[in-house]
């Protein structure tokens, strides 16, 4: 913790003074939280930033969207739209977002929408003509306006919210305590050695802020054994030992140019959900000459189209989870299926 944030520590005892009164008076029904009748999953964080809701939400649509008429509901942050957009041929990441926009391209048979106001959100999509019967917010776990019926907390492996503290001095956005309104908690990005016993550690360590009964899971970050573009696929062992360039905008990309670079690796970096703008692109293609460019899937989604694109590669993530993926995932179903007379209901 740098010098300047810890003089900042008088405002994160006020910050933290607001947003315990705000979920004080959600708590009380003195703010009014709304309701549907239908299942929604809310996935997100205490802590701002770099805990891997977007693989947490793939793997809930890889889970559900085969059974049921899915949707995503997700802010659209730093889109250049406003209220509500439902993604469709002409939408771009401009419009929704990189993340909503990598949804929409990689399951076309969801339903993919955008709103800051997620109570509206719900609205319009049940207003569709084919409405959704299962809702995932992303990010939505401080957007107390509407309530969940499930509730999945994340939490990074180095960055465990139980040793934060609030904003500014720390990366909090709320109190610890608001791990109490969780269903379950996910401890991602793990070490694929992580030990039964420091599993069991972390876990007493979290529940100790939460409730004794929340299942905690723990997942680690699965990396794909090829970098694609529009036209081929490359092994990443040939990308670890060539010349390439790697390019990253998103919270903590450490881990992904750490799986990748070798001694002649060049690193560039950008802020998370960054606007490439023109002169940005300029300077990477001066950069890379006539090398390779690997990027996040998400930075993907934003520089496809650019003059870039011949030289442009992505690397696939997904979660997978250390042991009991069968338990979480039967949770989520049997959440889901008590909603429905049939258990499985026909999709619209």
């Amino acid at each position: 913790m740098n010098l300047f944030r810890k003089i900042l520590f008088p405002f994160a005892i006020l910050y933290g003074l607001i947003t315990s009164i705000r979920n004080f008076l959600f708590d009380k029904g003195i703010l009014k939280s709304y309701s549907f009748d239908l299942p929604i999953i809310a996935v997100g964080n205490l802590s701002v930033g770099g805990t891997g809701k977007t693989p947490q939400i793939e793997y809930l649509i890889r889970l559900l969207s085969n059974q049921y008429a899915l949707a995503t509901l997700s802010r659209g942050y730093k889109r250049k739209s406003t209220g509500f957009v439902l993604a469709n041929k002409t939408s771009n990441a401009e419009i929704l977002g990189d993340e909503p926009f990598q949804f929409y391209q990689k399951f076309p048979s969801i339903q993919v929408a955008v709103d800051a106001d997620r109570k509206n959100g719900i609205e319009q999509l049940l207003a569709q003509t084919h409405s959704p019967q299962v809702i995932l917010l992303d990010d939505a776990y401080q957007h107390r306006k509407v309530k969940a019926g499930f509730y999945v907390l994340l939490t990074a492996y180095d960055d465990l919210f139980s040793d934060d503290i609030l904003l500014p001095t720390g990366n909090l956005r709320e109190s610890k305590s608001g791990a109490r309104r969780a269903d379950l908690i996910v401890v991602t990005k793990c070490p694929t050695t992580l030990s039964e016993l420091e599993q069991a550690q972390i876990k007493q360590k979290l529940r100790r802020l939460s409730k004794s009964t929340q299942a905690v899971y723990f997942t680690f970050v699965a990396y794909d054994s090829v970098v694609s573009s529009k036209k081929e696929t490359i092994p990443v062992a040939e990308i670890q030992q060539s010349d390439c360039v790697l390019l990253a905008g998103i919270a903590k990309p450490g881990s992904f140019f750490n799986h990748l670079k070798n001694n002649n690796s060049l690193c560039l970096t950008y802020p998370d959900h960054h606007h490439f703008s023109d002169s940005d692109i300029q300077e990477i293609k001066q950069k890379a000459g006539n090398k390779r460019i690997v990027t996040t899937e998400k930075d993907y989604v934003r520089l496809k189209d650019s003059i870039l694109q011949e030289q442009l590669y992505y690397l696939s993530i997904r979660t997978s989870f250390i042991a009991d993926s069968d338990q979480f995932d039967a949770t989520i179903l049997d959440f889901v299926k008590h909603y429905f007379k049939n258990n499985i209901p026909t999709p619209t």
